[in-house]
């Protein structure tokens, strides 16, 4: 059978570059190797799909650590407020919460994949469910079409592959997009976990378990030298530290792991406050709780489950009352407030992270229209490129972007 236009992969970017190629008149096989479209983008956001961020559009960028600058024409071709004025047409209404994350007002991702159905639906985009391809096959340097796992052969002048990295593979992303690309002569950058909660040393990180931490600092050292610093919310787990100013960081701390770095997570649990300022809200609680033992002097600082690791990091005897508390056993328990830090053993596996960092390198990909520089007709968006930004919604905007790039021009 013959189409002007295959998609690989239904994801956001598959479904942007399958509607917008549609848009255009365009012949379009959607083919998705899953029971449904947007399995990944269903669970994004805890299920609530963080769709795009209304970030104007330097700010935005600053969200993208590496290669932003390969967006430019994408972003100027379909930006956030794009996404959200298409989905708004297509019945689906949006709000914007803090950090400028954009939801759907019902809070529901599988809104979202009701109105990005219907994108597909206004252009005619023929999907294909429960279809796995086995080979993107080229002739002389073109596309020719895809071969599918049950032998099925599709000609095609235009082949889009947007089947994500390799991180969540129980929603599909299993590195087939990889693996066309490496066979149609594109270098694959390194892969590795971005958005990826950290693993910990300490022991004492399972008495934290289930802990969420808001307004808190924290600055990311190896070797002793700040490498990167945040605020906002944080999460403990039995194994380490995640939640999303931990996820953000790890996109520096997967790298400087790479490269044997001993890296180190201070957290500021009172950053408003100097040290100063904190020694006299401290000293200000013990005058109140003059005869009560140090345990019990901590409750209108502190979250309880953190009040025993505290104790215990400060040295100072949790039976000792508090009047009886030194200057410096006081001004060593402020450090610990400004300064809980944990060393970093590495992070969860790749299997679990939010996005993979790596890909099919940019210096071989057209900017303006995603096109291979090797192979004509051949195109790729989305998480397959060598692209991913921090949490708060610049990673969908990322798919939803080159996908419409490269279905304007496939």
């Amino acid at each position: 059978m013959q189409y002007d236009v295959i998609v690989i992969g239904g994801g956001p970017a598959g479904i942007l570059a399958a509607g917008a190629a549609g848009e255009r008149g365009r012949r379009v096989l959607l083919i998705e190797k899953n029971e449904k479209l947007g399995k990944k983008l269903f669970i994004t956001g805890k299920g609530r799909c963080n769709i795009t961020n209304a970030a104007e559009m330097d700010e935005f960028m600053s969200h993208i650590p590496k290669n932003s600058k390969f967006l430019y024409s994408a972003f100027r071709g379909f930006s956030n407020t794009d996404i959200i004025s298409m989905l708004n047409e297509m019945g689906l209404k949006t709000k914007v919460e803090r950090g400028g994350r954009v939801f759907p007002e019902s809070d529901k991702s599988s809104d979202v994949l009701k109105a990005l159905q219907k994108f597909l639906d206004k252009n005619n985009v023929h999907v294909m469910l429960n279809t796995a391809v086995k080979d993107v096959i080229e002739k002389d340097g073109n596309i020719d079409g895809v071969l599918l796992q049950d032998g099925r052969y599709f000609h095609s002048e235009s082949v889009i592959v947007c089947t994500g990295g390799v991180s969540y593979p129980q929603t599909g992303s299993t590195g087939d997009g990889l693996k066309f690309a490496k066979e149609a002569g594109h270098t694959i950058t390194d892969l590795f976990p971005s958005l990826i909660p950290l693993v910990v040393k300490e022991d004492y990180i399972k008495e934290l378990q289930g802990l969420s931490l808001k307004n808190v600092a924290i600055t990311v050292l190896t070797d002793n030298k700040p490498i990167y610093n945040d605020f906002g919310e944080m999460l403990f787990t039995h194994y380490g530290l995640s939640g999303p100013i931990i996820l953000s960081a790890s996109f520096y701390i997967s790298e400087q792991l790479r490269n044997n770095q001993n890296i180190r997570v201070s957290i500021d649990l009172k950053p408003a406050l100097t040290e100063e300022e904190l020694d006299k809200r401290v000293l200000k609680d013990f005058q109140e709780k003059i005869n009560k033992n140090f345990k019990n002097s901590l409750d209108a600082l502190l979250p309880q489950k953190l009040i025993p690791v505290i104790i215990k990091l400060s040295k100072i005897d949790e039976t000792k009352e508090v009047n009886q508390i030194s200057k410096d056993e006081r001004k060593q328990l402020v450090s610990l407030l400004k300064n809980l830090e944990f060393n970093i053993a590495g992070t969860r596996p790749i299997v679990e992270a939010i996005v993979t960092s790596g890909g099919v390198s940019l210096k071989e990909v057209n900017p303006k229209t995603l096109e291979s520089k090797l192979v004509r007709g051949l195109y790729f968006a989305g998480e397959v490129l060598d692209l991913d930004a921090f949490t708060g919604g610049y990673n969908l905007q990322i798919a939803f972007s080159t996908g419409y790039a490269a279905g304007s021009n496939a």
